[in-house]
């Protein structure tokens, strides 16, 4: 099956070296993004594109068309050195619950197929000259780098750990990217909790079960439905009992988001036939809920049972260089400051001293600048997604096709922008510092 995967997609990029002209520079009607320098000392960083299986139900329709457009005028602009595709470019988990997956070779295969147009702009960057890197998010952890660079020629795939990766660029190495959901108690790979279920390896987190009833939801056209959740009333002392007070905080934070997105189904109705990773039975959000147990401790009964005690072991298992605890975790999920929190705690991008000058992260789908002085910056690229739900601006537009530039040398210079429809760049950067006040 793996040579069928890497045969099928050989022949696809073949069909579109015929198909189109081999560079974008000479290519009629295609514009650089800017007025380009001499040194190729920019580095593009954009993340959460989403490439989905079907149109039906991808988060990336209305801007798919502009991604094409922007990726070319890349591979135009001279001065750029690097575009880093910073996580959930190809996506795994936005699919509806009917959807089967059985072989992810040719899962993946079918999304690049989807998506030629895009395909064949990432060849361009490439003809030009420019190192184009992929740092593998929670969307596409499963995905392995042979598989991309297969795909992609040329392409450098960065997976430091099983489904996480991190990326140090820069004149100087000053440079991290990663795309943050390492830091994310239900987004970070997991090969320990739910290991007593499954067949075979897993590292599916919680986030890929919500994802799944969230696009299940979104595609049914967000029906209103009020939803019957069991209630843990009493919150466990965070000092004396601070074990309990943690699970409560995972319970608070899955009672918060299934009481926002949810489905005309009851409590235990099996929705989940994953069949994929090792699962190879069929659950429900009753499986996955945590509850008030006869042990008089709150866990989830099937998925994810006593989910706080394997977080450190998580943590180690996936490179976390100094630990968050659980409880800062859960509580932080829904926002983006906490992500910001783990650029500081993680690489000291804040300090002077710090060797490393630039975190950008993504995942957060919420697009963040943060100035620390000392020409020290944190920045999330935000998502390209059609609609993005985490970020509205004052007059209820969605913030979207978001990117991050940053320029190289002595002391980096670090821009954040927005790629509008008509083809200009905005510059966010004032509007993003402004949201921190």
């Amino acid at each position: 099956m793996r040579k069928r995967f890497y045969m099928g997609l050989i022949t696809a990029l073949l069909a579109l070296v015929v198909g189109c002209t081999t560079t974008t520079t000479t290519k009629a009607g295609v514009h650089p993004l800017w007025d380009a320098g001499n040194t190729r000392d920019k580095i593009i960083v954009l993340s959460d594109i989403h490439l989905g299986i079907e149109d039906a139900y991808a988060e990336i329709l209305e801007n798919r068309s502009h991604l094409i457009e922007f990726l070319n005028r890349i591979a135009a602009t001279a001065d750029v050195r690097e575009v880093v595709l910073n996580g959930d470019i190809l996506d795994e988990w936005y699919l509806p619950l009917s959807f089967n997956e059985t072989d992810r070779d040719a899962f993946y295969q079918e999304i690049l197929e989807n998506n030629r147009g895009v395909l064949a702009a990432f060849k361009n960057i490439m003809d030009a000259g420019i190192k184009l890197v992929y740092v593998v998010g929670n969307h596409d952890m499963s995905i392995t780098p042979a598989s991309i660079e297969e795909a992609i020629p040329g392409i450098v795939v960065c997976s430091d750990r099983l489904g996480l990766g991190l990326y140090r660029t820069g004149d100087r190495s000053e440079i991290v990217i990663e795309h943050g959901h390492r830091y994310d108690v239900f987004s970070a790979p997991d090969t320990i909790t739910n290991s007593h279920l499954v067949s075979g390896p897993t590292m599916f987190p919680p986030g890929y079960f919500y994802a799944r009833y969230a696009a299940d939801w979104v595609i049914s056209g967000k029906p209103s439905f009020t939803a019957d959740l069991p209630v843990i009333s009493t919150v466990p002392d965070r000092a004396t009992n601070p074990d309990q007070f943690a699970a409560y905080a995972y319970y608070k934070t899955l009672a918060t988001e299934f009481s926002r997105i949810t489905l005309g189904n009851a409590f235990g109705d099996a929705l989940f036939d994953i069949r994929i990773d090792g699962y190879n039975d069929v659950y429900s959000v009753k499986d996955m809920f945590p509850v008030l147990n006869e042990q008089g401790e709150i866990s989830a009964p099937v998925l994810f049972p006593n989910y706080q005690r394997t977080w450190d072991a998580r943590q180690q298992a996936n490179g976390v260089q100094k630990k968050a605890s659980f409880i800062e975790a859960a509580l932080g999920a829904l926002g983006g400051d906490y992500i910001e929190t783990q650029a500081r705690l993680q690489f000291e991008v804040d300090k002077a001293h710090s060797d490393t000058s630039v975190v950008l992260f993504g995942h957060s789908h919420i697009p963040a600048f943060y100035d620390y002085g000392n020409n020290h910056y944190y920045v999330n690229t935000g998502t390209w997604i059609d609609h993005n739900v985490n970020y509205k601006e004052a007059d209820g537009s969605y913030l979207a096709r978001t990117f991050a530039v940053v320029t190289t040398g002595p002391s980096n210079q670090v821009g954040v922008y927005q790629y509008t429809t008509d083809g200009k760049l905005r510059d966010i950067k004032d509007l993003l510092l402004s949201d921190l006040v």
